[in-house]
């Protein structure tokens, strides 16, 4: 299975503005109403042994645990008409609530 995640233009420009010398975690926890949660918090370094994918000058951090889950992901920026936010496209996810932050493998 190929680990690959990545990271959206419109992602990596919001990224790139809110941190510009960190970078935005992604995390997997247990949790939520679907059975596991996303974690996203701004970061100012990466965790020793984390995946750092970057674009543009833009950076995420991935820790090694929840690296499997997102494998294939994208890190996405919407800015619509209820709010704007970060989106993980996950192909692994088999559902997931309405509000897009929990999911289920």
């Amino acid at each position: 299975m190929s680990h690959s995640i990545t990271i959206s233009q419109a992602a990596a420009e919001r990224i790139a503005a809110i941190a510009p010398a960190g970078g935005l975690r992604v995390a997997v926890l247990g949790g939520g109403c679907s059975g596991f949660s996303y974690d996203l918090q701004i970061a100012t370094a990466p965790e020793m042994d984390d995946l750092i994918i970057a674009r543009d000058g833009a950076r995420v951090f991935v820790d090694p645990a929840s690296l499997e889950l997102l494998a294939g992901s994208e890190v996405d920026w919407a800015d619509e008409l209820i709010g704007s936010s970060f989106k993980i496209r996950n192909p692994n996810a088999r559902s997931s609530c309405g509000c897009g932050v929990s999911f289920s493998i």
